[in-house]
């Protein structure tokens, strides 16, 4: 009976190992292609040339990329000055934050 529980321990630990390795490897993706599309807006601005519509950098943080959008936002000050921005990113992070602890906890 003990080593049916353990096997079963065993199994339900993989199987959350594999969650997360998938959400920290979807995030990291999604973080680093929302980091790129800030900088290249920031550039585009200062260009005025073809800009990323902010509808995709909300979606980009919603889906994951929010890590990517702080960095972003910090590192090229890019839409700092739009409260959009900054609530979506904290709605996207405390949903995120969210569906992490379910994954671990489920």
């Amino acid at each position: 009976m003990f080593l049916i529980k353990e096997a079963r321990f065993k199994d339900n630990l993989k199987m959350r190992i594999n969650g997360w390795q998938i959400y920290f490897v979807w995030l990291a993706a999604a973080s680093v292609i929302t980091f790129i599309l800030y900088g290249y807006d920031k550039a585009q601005a200062k260009r005025n040339g073809w800009r990323v519509p902010e509808k995709y950098l909300h979606w980009l943080a919603f889906l994951g990329g929010f890590p990517g959008g702080w960095l972003g936002r910090s590192v090229f000050r890019h839409k700092t000055r739009k409260g959009i921005f900054l609530s979506v990113l904290l709605i996207s992070t405390v949903m995120h934050l969210v569906l992490a602890g379910w994954l671990f906890f489920k």
